[in-house]
């Protein structure tokens, strides 16, 4: 009997240089803006108001940075980490252009490595992909790697290519949107009156407040992006029965549970480095610090960029504990995330 559904792609069905263009397209509007502010305490100013977004430069409020990660990242789980056993990094993100309302975007992903993992039941695969809007501009670009399943696991394990990936996206390379400027930026309006010059290299912030995850939540953020990844919808899938709460909504969370603290740190332009520690569940409490990792100048007026390392941690978790004795992320820690955003110096 012929079956016409999607299995989605194994370990042995990638090879380096391959292109994978992605269904569906998909345009956003503001009720993604709305739904996104729904889910998460997310009231970033530039992205809260067409009014503050004009004073800034801007032609109009643009969605949220991350709402545009996610709908880009979402078309890629059908090809590339449906059946993965876990999205293991990120490296060398840039936001390059905004994304507003009635943009549409589309992704394109290609294979930049492969190899199998020891036990030869799986492999790592690296793609680096590329959002992209209606008129064919790149609005997001960024490698992420994942371990995916072996269809089979006598498969001989093909040749390893690990590509070489920046740790950091260098503060020249920082892409500022036309038209930014922070001159007349309404400290008053945004919330906090903290600028780049009041932060220290080395300084970290507890962002205080908690958020308790909850499982209808989870699911409704998953199919917005339209992430098809089994483990979050298919109770059955995982031996414990629990259905994997999807790394961007705990990304999000921390990121808008930051605002106590960084209100002023407003569009993330480049993501670093980041791994998902732990696994996160339905009832588990999720709060946020963050370390000051470096500034720099911009060439737009009044605009700065701040390095920022964003952890993501559950109940029980000490104040600004991170790895243990060992070495390895403490069983508390749910994110650790490297990026630049952009603030007034």
């Amino acid at each position: 009997m012929a079956t016409k559904t999607n299995p989605g792609r194994f370990f042995e069905d990638y090879a380096v240089g391959q292109v994978i263009g992605h269904a569906v397209p998909r345009t956003v509007a503001e009720g993604e803006r709305a739904l996104y502010h729904a889910l998460y305490p997310a009231r970033h100013a530039l992205y809260s108001s067409d009014v503050f977004a004009a004073t800034c430069g801007l032609d109009g409020s643009p969605l949220d940075d991350l709402l545009a990660f996610h709908t880009v990242f979402g078309k890629t789980v059908p090809d590339v980490s449906l059946n993965a056993v876990a999205n293991l990094g990120y490296a060398e993100g840039r936001w390059l252009l905004p994304v507003y309302p009635g943009d549409t975007l589309r992704s394109v992903s290609e294979v930049i490595g492969i190899k199998e993992n020891s036990n030869g039941k799986s492999g790592n695969v690296y793609v680096r992909t590329q959002g992209l809007n209606q008129n064919d501009e790149v609005v997001l670009d960024y490698v992420r790697w994942v371990m995916v399943r072996k269809r089979d696991a006598a498969s001989p394990a093909p040749e390893a290519v690990l590509p070489e990936l920046r740790k950091v996206v260098p503060a020249e390379d920082l892409v500022i949107p036309e038209g930014l400027s922070f001159e007349d930026y309404d400290f008053t309006l945004a919330g906090e009156p903290h600028r780049l010059a009041d932060y220290e290299i080395g300084e970290k912030i507890d962002h205080v407040d908690g958020v308790t995850i909850e499982e209808a939540e989870h699911m409704l953020a998953t199919r917005l992006w339209q992430n098809t990844a089994k483990v979050h919808f298919d109770a059955t899938f995982r031996e414990d029965g629990k259905r994997l709460i999807y790394g961007g909504h705990v990304i999000s969370m921390a990121r808008a549970l930051s605002f106590n603290g960084l209100a002023n740190a407003q569009m993330i332009v480049a993501l670093n480095g980041g791994a998902h520690a732990n696994p996160c569940f339905a009832g588990d409490t999720v709060k946020a610090w963050s370390e000051v990792l470096d500034k720099a100048e911009t060439g737009a007026p009044g605009v700065g960029a701040i390095r920022l390392r964003l952890v993501a941690v559950k109940q029980g978790a000490a104040p600004f504990a991170l790895k243990g004795a060992d070495g390895k992320y403490l069983p508390e820690v749910l994110l650790d995330l490297d990026y630049w955003a952009l603030m007034p110096l």
